[in-house]
Formats: C-alpha cells, sequence, structure tokens
C-alpha cells in the first residue's frame, strides 16, 4: 500500500530541549484552526503521546523501528493518518541519538524510514553566530540529513529577528518561528520523565496556552507546505485477524496507564472485548473475563490505595490462580507480586499471584532495548521463539524470572527475565504486539478458550 499522507518530524539537538512542549503548542495550533491532525512519538515512550492525545482527541501512536520494524513504522503511520491533513511527529532524545555508539533506530533514521521533512527545537540561549554552526553541523552530519527547518525555543521577540538572521544567512534551512518562556506552561518531571498527562489539573489551561502563542508566532502555514512536500511512502498490511471471542480485563488508572494503543488494538482486532478497570477503585475484576492485562505505571505513588484495597487484591490473586491468561508488564508485574518496598523501608502486601517483592533504587535498572528469547512454551510463544522489547524502571526485584533471556542490542549484555508459563506472562519488560504478532495471538488464543470454558453460553 501506499500513503502520501503530509508530515513532519519535531525533533531536537539533545533530550531537554523543548520538544514536548513545541509539539504540544504546534498540535493545538493546528487544531485551533480547524485542521484535522495525527500524532505519533518516536521510540518507546508511554507519556508524551498522553499529552498529544488529550489535545488532538484521539490517540496518538509510537513509532519505534527497534520494536516493530520499517515495515509497521510505515503501516502505523499510514493507517492512521487516512482522512488527516497533517501528521505530527515528536522525535526521541537528540536526532542522531540511537543505540549505542551510532545512529541505529535514532529520529534521523526514523525520518529516512518514513521519508519525512524534519524540523529541530533549539534553544540558542548564551549564543550568537554558534547557533548558525551547531545547525551546520547538524545538517551534514549524515548524508541527506532530512532536516529542513527550525522552531526556537526560550527566544524573546526582540530576539528572535536577530537568531533568525543567523541562521538563514549562514545555512540552508528556513526558520519557523519561536516559542517564548511561558512560565504558566513547564511540564514537570519525575523519575520516568515527565508527569502523566492526568496529573496535571491544569492541563487544559496549558494546552490552550500553548496553541494561541503557537498561532501567534509559529508559522504554520510553511510547517503545513513543508509537511505536504512529503514523499510517498509503500508498506505491507501485517496479517491481523480474527482468532476467537473473548473479554480482556485492561488495568486502567492512575498507577496503571502505560500501554500502547496499537496493542489494545490489535487485541480488539483479534477478538477481545476490551474492558478497562480501576486497581484502586474497583472492588473486584470485571466479571467474565477471559483474560487479564496490568500494564506499566507509576503504581510506586500509589501502594496506600493499592495495597488498601483487599478485595481487589483477594479477587486477582484467585483469579490468576485459577489460570485466567494473565499479561502484567513492568508496574503490572510489581502489583501480581507479594508485596513492595518504599525508599523508607515501608512494605506493603499485594497481590501474591507471583513469589517475590519489589523495591525502590536510586538509578535506572537493566535500562533500554533488548531481543527476548523464550527459554520455555508459555503465553505469548513456543520456546526459541522470541520478540524485541524496552526495560525503563527504577524499581527492581527479587524474582525477575527466567523464563526469557534479554539480550541487548548494542552490547550483547544478557541476563534472565519474565515469569511465564501456560496461563502468564509477568515481568519488567514491555512489548509492542506489532514487534512479533504471534504474540498476541497466542494470548488472545488462550483467552478465548478460557472464555469460553467459562462464560460464553452460545459455545455451551
Amino acid at each position: 500500500m501506499k500513503s502520501n499522507a503530509p508530515r513532519i518530524i519535531i525533533s531536537a539537538i539533545s533530550s531537554n530541549s523543548g520538544k514536548t512542549t513545541v509539539t504540544s503548542a504546534v498540535l493545538k495550533a493546528f487544531k485551533s484552526r480547524g485542521n484535522k491532525v495525527a500524532s505519533f512519538k518516536a521510540g518507546p515512550d508511554y507519556i508524551d503521546p498522553m499529552f498529544h492525545s488529550r489535545i488532538i482527541k484521539i490517540p496518538s501512536r509510537n513509532l519505534d523501528k527497534f520494536m516493530i520494524g520499517e515495515n509497521n513504522c510505515r503501516y502505523i503511520l499510514g493507517k492512521n493518518s487516512i482522512n488527516r491533513d497533517i501528521s505530527v511527529i515528536e522525535g526521541v532524545m537528540g536526532y542522531y541519538d540511537g543505540i549505542g555508539t551510532d545512529t541505529s533506530c535514532s529520529t534521523y533514521e526514523l525520518a529516512t524510514v518514513l521519508n519525512s521533512p524534519v524540523v529541530l527545537v533549539i534553544n540558542p540561549s548564551s549564543m550568537a553566530a554558534s547557533v548558525g554552526a551547531i545547525i551546520h553541523g547538524f545538517i551534514n552530519f549524515r548524508e541527506n540529513s532530512n532536516i529542513k527547518g527550525v522552531i526556537l525555543n526560550n527566544v524573546s521577540d526582540a530576539m528572535f529577528g536577530y537568531y533568525k538572521n543567523i541562521i538563514e544567512i549562514n545555512t540552508d534551512v528556513k526558520v519557523y518561528g519561536y516559542m517564548p518562556k511561558l512560565a504558566n506552561c513547564r511540564l514537570e518531571s519525575r523519575h520516568l520523565g515527565l508527569v502523566t498527562a492526568e496529573e496535571i489539573g491544569n492541563l487544559e489551561s496549558i494546552i490552550e496556552e500553548l496553541g494561541e502563542q503557537a498561532l501567534k508566532t509559529i508559522d504554520l502555514e510553511g510547517l503545513y507546505e513543508l509537511a505536504t512536500s512529503s514523499d510517498s511512502i509503500e508498506y505491507d498490511e501485517p496479517n491481523i485477524n480474527y482468532i476467537g471471542k473473548t473479554k480482556i480485563a485492561v488495568a486502567y488508572d492512575k498507577a496503571f496507564c502505560f500501554y500502547y494503543e496499537d496493542n489494545l488494538d490489535i487485541l480488539a482486532q483479534m477478538g477481545a472485548e476490551i474492558v478497562k478497570f480501576s486497581p484502586i477503585e474497583d472492588e473486584v475484576l470485571p466479571k467474565g473475563i477471559g483474560g487479564l492485562y496490568i500494564g506499566g505505571g507509576y503504581p510506586e505513588l500509589y501502594m496506600d490505595e493499592l495495597s488498601g484495597n483487599k478485595s481487589m487484591l483477594d479477587d486477582i490473586k484467585k483469579k490468576v490462580t485459577d489460570e485466567l491468561p494473565t499479561f502484567a508488564e513492568c508496574g503490572g508485574y510489581m502489583y501480581l507480586m507479594n508485596s513492595f518496598t518504599d525508599k523508607q523501608g515501608k512494605l506493603y502486601s499485594l497481590v501474591g499471584a507471583i513469589e517475590g517483592n519489589s523495591f525502590m533504587t536510586d538509578s535506572l535498572k537493566r535500562f533500554g532495548y533488548i531481543t527476548l528469547t523464550s527459554q520455555n512454551n508459555n503465553l505469548m510463544c513456543k520456546a526459541g521463539e522470541s520478540i524485541n522489547g524496552h526495560e525503563f524502571h527504577y524499581s527492581d526485584s527479587n524474582n525477575i524470572g527466567e523464563a526469557f533471556l534479554a539480550v541487548k542490542p548494542e552490547s550483547k549484555r544478557s541476563w534472565n527475565a519474565v515469569i511465564a508459563d501456560e496461563a502468564k506472562f509477568m515481568g519488567y519488560p514491555h512489548l509492542n504486539f506489532m514487534g512479533n504478532i504471534k504474540f498476541a495471538e497466542n494470548f488472545i488464543k488462550k483467552s478465548s478458550e478460557y472464555f469460553k470454558s467459562n462464560f460464553d453460553i452460545d459455545k455451551k
């Protein structure tokens, strides 16, 4: 298939340059003009897409070359850009930053895969002509860099013209405007990045102010013209087939909110009715379910509520012990263990469906991309089958599992990971089912069998 979707990538020279703020401002401004907008995030990040989704009122998607491959990146972009006026893709880290010491799986490589023009966000504070040198270096660091323009961040109206002249005289890129410092629009951070969109009480007012500012100081017409200059992309549609009827309970609240939208879509396409519930607020799991999916999030921040909801803990333990097909990633895996210990040494009792204790540390553990290869037959796959994944957590555990071998692509460092058998897959790694659709097929197959044997009266 072919897509001619108008699109731009908003990247930066480094992390913490303001990519998310500028992207949010641009998304809101285009939406305020009446444009139909799609948004995407490069890499495995969960939090930035939450902000995008709040702005454009439809799900934002992840485009991750390592996790899902080149074809599927093009497929997700093409599929979700249909009938959209413009697609805005937020980059990850610095433009050329990838796996290890090269550009593998960087935003630069994604721009090449997607044939997409790139606009760099840059903060020129404390610079003069050097800002031109930096941009010139980025353009020429690799052939066909795709860098076509810049947006200046944290720049005053008085200084914008000064920097614009420096850049456009000394480089071949266009300056598409600027964003000034907005004291009321600062997005707070914590150990896994930004706080989630749901935690910011005045987010709507922040979004409004960002959008109003972008309408004044960013060249939206110019960005749209740049987006329409994108070359077409071609892709093959993956085979996502109906497997069987089931109902899957998905934990979704302020403690558990890290989900790839495409994971939920794939499960639904294969036959699952997705039923969201709150481990904090609800007393028991939804009735009549054939599977359980508990994603990541910030459970460590809500341990009083989670550990205090005894009826939910007991119900989940009983269902998982009775071999309800269960998939749990990172925070969800922590929740299913016996207990959690916070930094002050306080012990919280949790579900107890699997043995072990998790605890907070002061640094990232086993951070980054991994390839997971199964050591046994389990809920998701057979022994020897593999999928690419990602770990990003400050907690650790005394029982990380040994059902899979995790190997880092840049160093070949490896370790055992994941607790898995015929009814469960629980561990720190995050998965994107687009990376190996068979994992989703097997989960749905087991969930459908459980559902039919227990609840589907039409089959009895």
